[in-house]
């Protein structure tokens, strides 16, 4: 059979029912599961058969739900994990560790900027932060001998900056590191980072992928592509023996396809245990069966609004990389030619003030923390998600007092435009 395009994936990919079976994926809401000997389970836990023991490490709804998003991105091996947040800390603690250092994009989501500014510098991993628009000469320069991986966002949330993946994997490859893609803005619709040269890519599935708000949640997936054993010595937990799981050399045991999930969800899930329900990964599932469709209109709505933004007397400035003459334009037509995502970035003049009141006039829209939702919402991330950063460290993550940050949903475009317009209007911003 040939391969089957994204569309089909996202309605039938990872699970396929046999004779009689049910349609829908079982939910296996069971924490543990019944074997006849203790050999039997013996196995399990040495690695040496598959199957399932604890729901904390793996999940039968889990796992199939995880095998049609690492079909949606091309890879080798996924897993799924209670949050974004979750999702980013494995992927990176997999690989660095205390003493070793990380490059990273400086327009990413504030939560994950903190994650590594803050509390996985409290646990001795050393992070460096580059502009996406470095030079490939500044990229190269930020390396050191302990670097052990870049990471970067396809779509930076909420600067809504394109990354240059191919540029960056380029460098990384050249130093014998693997680059990790956050993709949850443009999601494997609109662009699959495997394809350009990502090694690790995740999710926070509780945006776009869910996209009703419903549940929240991460995923990693591994392209399989990448030789840890080329560069052994940077990367022992992979490549020698892990005394903590018996003895077992993941690579040796899993190939360079299975190493990295193996490791993730044999050595981290069971330490930290931020597993996905068997509930919240049925949901998610439903989300992803609609996905192809919603990102379609989430694009078409958000460029008309984007438009409409432009040319408004009340906007200082519009960002989004499917407008012409967008700074990004061309990485965007490069990565995702079919629309990045559904999220708009614009100032409002007379700054934060101005902003907080346009934002108490909207009708349709909603202020939320969420984004990438079927309903559209707004939040002004100067002063929620990203409270805890600088000034300078906002400028440097693309984020300005005066910015909102606008999810267009689903709705019609013009009822949104015309919520948003009359918001602007009545807030009497001076232009």
């Amino acid at each position: 059979m040939k391969k089957q395009a994204i569309e089909t994936l996202c309605v039938q990919g990872g699970y396929c029912p046999g004779n009689g079976e049910p349609r829908q994926i079982p939910i296996i809401q069971s924490t543990t599961f019944k074997y006849d000997t203790s050999e039997d389970m013996g196995k399990l836990f040495d690695l040496e058969a598959s199957g399932y023991f604890y729901s904390r490490l793996q999940n039968p709804t889990c796992d199939t739900v995880a095998a049609k998003i690492c079909a949606l991105e091309g890879g080798s091996a996924a897993m799924l994990t209670s949050s974004g947040q979750a999702a980013n800390f494995f992927a990176v603690f997999n690989i660095a560790s205390c003493g070793d250092h990380v490059i990273s994009s400086s327009a990413i989501y504030g939560g994950t900027y903190n994650l590594f500014a803050v509390t996985m510098k409290k646990m001795g991993i050393d992070f460096t932060f580059v502009s996406p628009d470095c030079t490939e000469e500044e990229l190269q320069a930020a390396f050191r001998p302990n670097t052990k991986l870049v990471f970067g966002e396809t779509v930076a949330n909420p600067a809504i900056k394109v990354l240059d993946i191919e540029k960056f994997a380029k460098v990384a490859h050249r130093n014998g590191v693997p680059l990790i893609i956050d993709n949850t803005f443009a999601t494997p619709v609109n662009c699959r980072p495997f394809e350009w040269g990502a090694d690790i890519v995740t999710h926070s599935t509780t945006k776009y992928m869910d996209g009703h708000g419903a549940t929240v949640g991460g995923a990693i997936i591994d392209s399989g592509k990448f030789d840890w054993t080329k560069h052994a010595d940077k990367f022992p937990g992979l490549c020698t023996p892990d005394e903590s799981y018996h003895g077992v050399t993941y690579t040796e045991r899993f190939g360079i396809g299975g190493a990295f999930i193996t490791k993730a969800t044999a050595q981290l899930m069971r330490d930290f245990g931020c597993i996905q329900s068997p509930h919240d990964a049925f949901l998610l599932n439903l989300g992803l069966e609609s996905l192809h469709v919603r990102m379609q209109r989430h694009c078409e709505t958000a460029l008309k609004v984007a438009r409409f933004l432009e040319s408004n007397e009340h906007i200082s400035w519009v960002k989004y990389p499917d407008l012409p003459g967008s700074e990004d334009y061309e990485l965007a037509k490069k990565y995702c030619p079919d629309g990045t995502c559904g999220v708009v970035s614009f100032g409002v003049k007379g700054g934060r003030k101005a902003a907080e009141e346009f934002m108490k006039g909207l009708k349709i829209v909603a202020i939320e923390t969420h984004v990438a939702d079927a309903r559209s919402c707004c939040l002004h991330p100067a002063s929620s998600t990203h409270r805890q950063l600088t000034d300078k460290e906002l400028v440097d993550a693309g984020v300005s007092p005066d910015l909102v940050r606008l999810s267009c949903g689903i709705e019609n475009s013009q009822d949104l435009i015309d919520d948003i317009k009359q918001a602007l209007d009545n807030a009497c911003i001076d232009a």
